[in-house]
């Protein structure tokens, strides 16, 4: 029996509910010992991101395909009282997995903070309801708790994406949290301590480093996860054709599914120019100062469904590939567009079965 997550209602459920029936599915059969407040059992946790069969026939989507150790150390972090931060480049599916494991751990994936230039440490403590404070003065009621204060109080992960992208001395607003479990307000001489299953999860993108570095007090306090991009390029292959089929359905775009070789080329072709030579190792390329990460390669293969669900037969082609795949390398019109032109010249117009491609990404130039 193969599970086919439920028909979106929004533009994009979470996890915890587009996967709902995978996670009871989970919850009958696990008998393994759970952590304090926790849904499953770390085994059963790692089960639904990596996917497979339960006893009963049941099938597991995979959520994150890559080294199983990985999640298995980033569900056993959890597990413990040190936070789990997840570091990669972009695109390499930290927020992701991110959410599926607080979907699997808690049942709840909502208690988010996006850092970024702007984040205040009320995003990380509490904020006050202000008509309330002139109105009554200092009270709990008048208190606005942030989604990682509810998530201590109610034993939960809480998320916080892009890490080093909030400001160092809010960064810091962490520190008391991890290492005491407990997130003191002074206002009203009291504190709240975490509730057993808390913990937090965040993720940072490797190339911000130097933006706004995390303090060594603060790395401490973190068991850091690097995910890395995809090993092969039939793993990278398999990601893509996964999440363009999810992202296709919950779209309701009238299309149909991408060949595997159009997938296929994309993929190639990100690889060949992230790594600077061809796949065989003949000809050496230059890079574009863009990741060409999966999550772009899965872009670009929605883009072009769109394009041929709305103005072509239906059926994703050379042209619809064309149309995104030469903006998501192009992200500097001088440098990159001089990398495009070489690797279309002297890769794409070479090699056999290509030349549609070739000639689609001409006609754009």
């Amino acid at each position: 029996m193969t599970n086919i997550p439920a028909k979106p209602t929004f533009l994009r459920e979470h996890t915890e509910v587009l996967y709902a029936q995978e996670l009871e599915e989970l919850r009958k059969q696990d008998k393994r010992q759970r952590p304090p407040n926790w849904k499953l059992s770390p085994w059963a946790v790692a089960a639904y991101i990596l996917g497979g069969k339960l006893d009963n026939g049941f099938q597991i989507v995979p959520k994150y395909i890559g080294r199983r150790r990985l999640i298995e150390v980033a569900v056993a972090t959890l597990a413990t009282d040190r936070a789990l931060l997840l570091l990669g480049v972009p695109g390499t599916a930290k927020s992701w997995a991110s959410e599926h494991l607080a979907s699997a751990i808690s049942g709840d994936s909502t208690l988010l903070v996006q850092g970024t230039a702007g984040t205040s440490e009320e995003s990380l403590r509490y904020g006050w309801n202000y008509a309330r404070l002139l109105a009554e003065g200092p009270s709990r009621k008048a208190l606005v708790p942030s989604p990682v204060m509810r998530a201590m109080e109610d034993g939960k992960i809480a998320r916080i994406e892009e890490l080093t992208r909030i400001p160092s001395d809010v960064q810091d607003t962490l520190i008391t949290i991890l290492s005491e479990k407990t997130l003191p307000i002074p206002e009203l001489n009291v504190e709240t301590q975490a509730t057993k299953g808390f913990n937090v999860i965040a993720s940072a993108n490797s190339r911000d480093r130097g933006v706004n570095e995390l303090s060594s007090a603060l790395k401490r306090r973190f068991n850091t996860v690097v995910l890395p991009l995809p090993a092969t390029a039939e793993e990278e292959v398999e990601i893509v054709q996964t999440r363009v089929t999810s992202l296709g359905r919950a779209l309701e775009l009238p299309t149909e599914k991408p060949a595997l070789e159009e997938i296929r080329r994309l993929v190639v072709i990100f690889r060949e120019l992230r790594d600077g030579k061809t796949e065989d190792g003949k000809t050496k390329l230059k890079s574009p100062s863009g990741t060409l990460s999966t999550a772009e390669a899965i872009s670009v293969i929605c883009s072009g469904m769109s394009l041929a669900a709305h103005f072509g037969d239906g059926s994703l082609g050379a042209e619809d590939l064309a149309s995104g795949l030469r903006g998501a390398v192009i992200k500097d019109p001088v440098h990159d567009r001089v990398v495009w032109q070489e690797y279309l010249e002297t890769v794409v117009k070479e090699r056999s079965g290509w030349k549609d491609l070739y000639r689609a990404c001409k006609d754009l130039n």
